[in-house]
Formats: structure tokens, sequence, C-alpha cells
């Protein structure tokens, strides 16, 4: 199995890193356009395989995308870091460029990859990846509701003092400020959290998962990269290993939910052949109000990528 994560940066090297540990492929491939530094990054990795003892590969290149060919899964990190103050918005028009150049040459000579996208604008990225692979949308899918579920649970397993590991939760809607928390789906060892919390500091858990990237941003002065490099891994593990994994992923809908042609976050089964199943929960009132919300916002930003590719 063959890896590519394009983008050197803080994401996509803990990707690396995190997919290099759990030998996850056999070979990893660390791109970058930066001269020397996807090569010193994937040199650095390497070299912890013999104190963490594994046996994937870590290769650095600068931007030969050969050294990518016969790609099983492509993770695409690049692109312009959200700064404090920036809206992911903001960041439209460059990244758009960067992922669609990106994935012109993935496709060149990964054809049949499966591509997870993970540049911001999520969503939009996601969509720009899909329109320029001109592949099946169930290969070309986005990175948010993993991570996102991730900061809502360990904030969770923080207020209630339990193991995030027995956590589980569904998010769905855009990620961003519109995202949309479902704590009807949220339990604790099967227990429902709303038995285990008191309402009041449910939601405001909620609003802070809404806020996680910014709270971050605020924090460091730049985006987060631990949490996402690893939610990325995790979900190359469920295609390569063909673990039928149910995740919230950024999917491309066509009449889920009411939807159509937009990617938006879904709980879908992730497998070897990409998105195996979309998974359509039965929503209430307030959720379904909630997604198409979120739905709104994130429909107008694929309008700009659309209206820019109009005018190109």
């Amino acid at each position: 199995m063959k890896v590519t994560v394009v983008g050197a940066g803080n994401v996509g090297a803990t990707c690396a890193d995190v997919l290099a540990h759990r030998e996850i492929a056999n070979e990893i491939v660390l791109l970058d356009i930066k001269e020397g530094f996807a090569e010193g990054k994937a040199l650095d990795i390497w070299q912890t395989s013999p104190i963490n003892l594994y046996d994937s590969r870590t290769i650095g290149s600068t931007n030969d995308y050969e050294r990518t060919k016969d790609s099983d899964v492509v993770v695409i990190t690049s692109g312009l870091p959200r700064k404090p103050g920036m809206s992911r918005d903001d960041l439209i028009a460059t990244n758009a460029g960067i992922v669609k150049t990106v994935t012109e040459n993935i496709v060149k000579y990964s054809p049949e990859a499966i591509i997870i996208v993970v540049s911001n604008p999520l969503d939009v990225m996601t969509y720009c990846a899909y329109l320029t692979a001109k592949t099946d949308s169930k290969k070309v899918f986005g990175m948010a509701g993993v991570l996102d579920t991730a900061r809502y649970r360990a904030f969770l397993a923080t207020e209630l003092n339990v193991s995030p590991k027995d956590i589980q939760a569904v998010l769905m809607g855009g990620h961003g400020d519109t995202m949309v928390p479902l704590p009807r789906y949220t339990t604790v060892s099967g227990i429902p959290v709303t038995e285990l919390i008191e309402e009041n500091k449910l939601n405001e858990i909620i609003e802070r998962t809404k806020f996680g990237g910014g709270e971050i941003v605020k924090l460091l002065g730049t985006s987060a990269w631990y949490a996402p490099g690893a939610a990325a891994a995790q979900m190359v593990e469920a295609v390569v290993r063909d673990q039928k994994r149910i995740f919230p992923v950024c999917a491309w809908l066509r009449g889920e939910y009411g939807m159509n042609d937009i990617y938006l976050g879904v709980p879908v089964i992730l497998g070897k052949n990409g998105i195996e199943k979309i998974i359509e929960l039965q929503l209430n009132e307030a959720e379904k109000t909630l997604l198409a919300e979120s739905a709104e916002a994130v429909k107008s930003v694929m309008n700009v990528l659309d209206n820019m590719n109009a005018n190109a």
C-alpha cells in the first residue's frame, strides 16, 4: 500500500507521522513545494522507526509528483493556513488554485487514488478537488467531522471526567461555525449524554466545539495540527484496511437529507472503495433546521468557487 500526503506543513507531517507509526502503509510519500522541506520531514520521521519499531518508509519529495505514482490514497493538506482574524472564506481564492493544481497532478499519476481533502475552507476545497478530479464522488471526500467530533468528545471527557474512549458522537453540517453537533446521538458507553450532564453545560460544550478551530488559532497564532493530522490518518486507515468504520465526513450529496449537489458533513461508512454508504439519520425538525442553515452557508461559499470558475 502506498499513501501520499501533499503538504509537509504541520498537519501533513503529523498525518504522515501517525501513518508511519501505525504501519498503515508500506510507503508514505510526503510532498511539498518548498525545496527540501518534505525530504527533511520524511527523513526525521523515518529516523524514529528504530525507536518506535515500525517498518513503514517515509519518502520526501519537492514537487515531484512522479514519486507519488500509483498511490492508493492521497491526503491533500496544501494551502495557506488560517491566521488570527481570518475567516475560512478569506482563504478560498488562494487555496482553490493550490488544490486544483495538486489534484490535477495527483490524478495524472494515480488516477484510481482515493482523495481525502484537509485544506481549508474544507467543504469548498473538497468540492474543488471533486470538480478537478472528474472521478466518482465516493472517492473524493473531506476530513472535518472526525476532527470536530474528536474535539466535542474531548471536551465531554474533560467535563465528565471519563475516558474519551467511551464517548461516541455524531456531528453534521459544514466545517466551521455552522456545524451541527447532535446531542441526541451522543453516548458514553451507551448511556445518552443527556443523562450525565446538564443541558446548559452541554450547550456550552457544543458552542465551544463549533469554534474549536478558532480557539486554537487564538492560542497558537496558527491553525491546529496534531488533531487534524491524526484525524486524517484515521480516515486513511479506515480506507486502507477496509475497516468499514462509521465516521462523519464531508461527502457529496445526491438527494440524501433532501439535498443535492453539495459537499456537507454526514455520517458514512468508510472502506476500501472510499465512501461505501451515506447513512441517513432520522433527524427531528430542530436538527433539520440547523442542517439546512449549515448547508446554506456552505452552498454560498461553493457558489463563490463556481463564479470564480465561470469568470476564469
